[in-house]
């Protein structure tokens, strides 16, 4: 096994584990299959089959490793997780979504997610199609501001777009320190309640070259469709645009238990036309998680069971 798998670690892997439940002969998709993690402890957890999927190229060797480890019970698709109903054909029992920028894109300095190591300003997670380059080089200074704005809640994206289209008009915004270095001359180079003042940005470009929350979106909605009753869904996310999707989804597709009198208290119902037959709060990773793993303390898990009722791929 190459020894850079060694150094990343699955976040919150004990509450997926918990939350998914994995059973011998059931079937899990591992939406974001990154560096396996989520994965081989799926395996390892029950004699059960594992659909991986991931759209960054780079992955390859680590699925094929898994794949000559574990033989037909793990199977890796290419693909986008937006792409869900379109990869998986069967009926699950199972799905995990890790949502945003994995560790391992972070510290590959050449894939230009990271603005604490100089590179290439790229952030395609599939390595092709329009990069962050692009958009800050030929976006209207205005559409570069809403973007800031909206996916990286920058209250000053509209100094920070200001400065990069002046920076352009002598040479373009190539690299991350580049890009950076413009943001740090906005809001100066001391962190903003312990977070570095460039992450807003890098994080909203990041989110609009690779679309992630209307793929996030999508996944859902296919996760969903494929499961079979009683199916569980567990995602893992790492902040408020995302947390609020997955939140939103949940509570508007999860069934409300009633009573029959609100003076004489009767057992619960589910509501049995729901997509959900239950879903949680948030759940927070424990502090030692966050001691050894800091990059966990941001983390939010939700999980759901779908409606037993609920028969998998309805209304294709």
């Amino acid at each position: 096994m190459n020894p850079n798998y060694q150094k990343h670690f699955p976040v919150m892997l004990n509450e997926v584990l918990h939350c998914l439940n994995p059973q011998k002969g059931e079937i899990y998709v591992d939406a974001t299959f990154g560096n396996g993690g989520y994965s081989e402890a799926i395996l390892q957890a029950a004699e059960c089959k594992v659909i991986a999927l991931d759209r960054d190229p780079s992955v390859a060797a680590r699925a094929a490793e898994l794949t000559e480890t574990y033989g037909s019970r793990f199977e890796f698709r290419p693909g986008q997780f937006g792409d869900f109903t379109a990869l998986v054909r069967e009926e699950i029992d199972g799905a995990v979504f890790d949502i945003g920028v994995s560790s391992m894109q972070l510290d590959e300095a050449e894939r230009g997610f990271s603005f604490a190591k100089d590179a290439p300003l790229d952030m395609r997670m599939s390595q092709k199609g329009t990069s962050a380059a692009d958009l800050v080089n030929t976006l209207k200074e205005d559409e570069l501001a809403d973007i800031l704005y909206r996916f990286g809640e920058e209250k000053k994206s509209r100094q920070i777009a200001r400065r990069i289209a002046e920076h352009r008009k002598t040479s373009p915004v190539s690299t991350t320190k580049e890009l950076a270095e413009i943001v740090y001359g906005v809001l100066g180079r001391g962190s903003r309640g312990g977070i570095n003042p460039a992450t807003r940005t890098f994080q909203a470009l990041r989110i609009a070259v690779n679309d992630e929350l209307g793929e996030l979106q999508k996944g859902l909605e296919g996760a969903a469709l494929r499961l079979t009753g009683g199916g569980r869904l567990v995602v893992v996310d790492f902040h408020s645009l995302e947390d609020r999707i997955v939140k939103n989804f949940l509570k508007q597709n999860t069934g409300k238990t009633r009573h029959v009198s609100r003076y004489r208290p009767q057992p619960e119902e589910n509501d049995n036309t729901a997509l959900f037959a239950e879903s949680s709060k948030a759940i927070t990773p424990a502090d030692e998680e966050c001691r050894i793993n800091p990059r966990s303390r941001s983390a939010k898990l939700r999980c759901a069971v779908k409606n037993i009722s609920r028969r998998s791929m309805e209304n294709e």
